[in-house]
């Protein structure tokens, strides 16, 4: 068969696109194109594929093979779509079966050597392929603990092209590699600091109980070593737990961040950003992809500003539309990212009337309802 195609995800924000991978082989002189709006780093996927195919046992053909990525009016980026390019690729030339590969999704990036590598944003992928109707996705083995917590769908977890190709109908023989682990690449602090460890304080503590119990903005105020941060940073320990379609929300923007995720956690985030965030670091960003930013990494959790009258106006002011929203949206040149952005937010300060009295703490804190 001269035509085949399998099915990949493309990420914009936490949302996943279908994306159909097809690839046609043709008698014409040999070369090995990919077409439909690539990234740099996806279009180096030709030499990738040719590699780990040849190292799997799994010769191309020299011909012409013309790999298009449906809707080409998507933007698509990162090395996701690796191993979706070689199973259709490798189904094109009548190597695997062509009717197998179309009723699976493929998620991972390949090594030159035909392992499968972790790659992040798996978890938010998973749920786009369950969403739309498929009952079988296809992920690397570091990434299996995190497919595995989206419900409904069979997730078969591989650690080499060899393996996948065995599961398509290919006679040849799988290699025993070790599987690359998930590495971390924006670890989170999971301290789980308790309130029992404040002596005193009891209008800030009482203050604080009921912040957590109502979902309150709070501003703390007060002099240099009275015990702000430390109760601050004890504020998640004292939130409800999250339910697991919020735990679910929260892992999915840990995994869009490279952060591994191996199981749900109850505990409310907490984001802590330096004064000098830029609007960038806090709302997120990027060129290509959009990566999320302080807000969004504290939906369901708590963004916490210490000392915030060294923070920019800018930054601030962005904090507005999120906070009235609980949504934050990226644009960019080709694509617009939506991101969710529900937190409480926790300003310190050393005096009140320190604080910037322009843009959203103005308009925030003049609310006895927010404090």
């Amino acid at each position: 068969m001269s035509t085949a195609r399998t099915w990949a995800v493309a990420l914009t924000g936490v949302d996943g696109h279908l994306v159909e991978v097809e690839a046609d082989m043709s008698n014409q002189t040999p070369e090995f194109r990919i077409i439909g709006l690539p990234d740099k780093s996806l279009g180096e996927a030709v030499q990738r594929v040719h590699n780990a195919c040849k190292n799997a046992g799994l010769d191309l053909p020299r011909r012409r093979l013309t790999v298009n990525l449906s809707p080409a009016s998507l933007p698509k980026h990162g090395a996701g779509f690796d191993l979706g390019i070689a199973v259709s690729s490798l189904a094109a030339g009548g190597l695997l079966d062509a009717r197998s590969i179309t009723a699976a999704v493929h998620v991972g990036e390949l090594g030159l050597d035909g392992r499968i590598r972790p790659v992040p944003g798996v978890l938010p992928a998973v749920f786009a392929a369950a969403r739309a109707g498929f009952e079988t996705v296809i992920v690397p083995r570091g990434n299996e603990a995190e497919a595995r917590l989206v419900p409904g769908i069979e997730v078969r977890a591989a650690a080499s092209l060899a393996e996948v190709a065995v599961w398509h109908g290919a006679d040849i023989e799988v290699p025993d590699v070790d599987a690359v682990e998930a590495v971390s690449t924006s670890p989170a602090v999971r301290d789980g600091l308790d309130l029992a460890d404040v002596v005193g304080q009891e209008e800030a503590v009482e203050a604080l109980i009921v912040a957590a119990a109502g979902g309150h903005h709070m501003l703390l105020s007060g002099p240099p070593g009275a015990g702000k941060t430390m109760l601050a940073r004890r504020l998640p320990g004292i939130m409800p737990p999250l339910g697991d379609q919020e735990a679910l929300e929260v892992a999915s923007i840990r995994s869009l961040g490279g952060e591994p995720v191996a199981a749900l956690d109850p505990l409310p985030p907490l984001e802590a950003p330096h004064h000098s965030a830029s609007v960038a670091a806090l709302v997120g960003g990027g060129s290509r992809a959009a990566r999320p930013g302080a807000i969004v990494r504290a939906h369901r959790g708590v963004l916490f500003l210490d000392e915030a009258a060294e923070f920019s106006r800018v930054a601030l002011d962005a904090l507005r539309q999120p906070l009235e929203s609980g949504v934050i949206e990226v644009h960019r040149a080709g694509f617009t990212a939506r991101f969710p952005a529900r937190f409480q937010l926790m300003v310190l300060c050393v005096r009140l009337n320190s604080v910037q009295t322009t843009g959203v703490l103005r308009a925030r804190l003049s609310d006895p309802a927010m404090t």
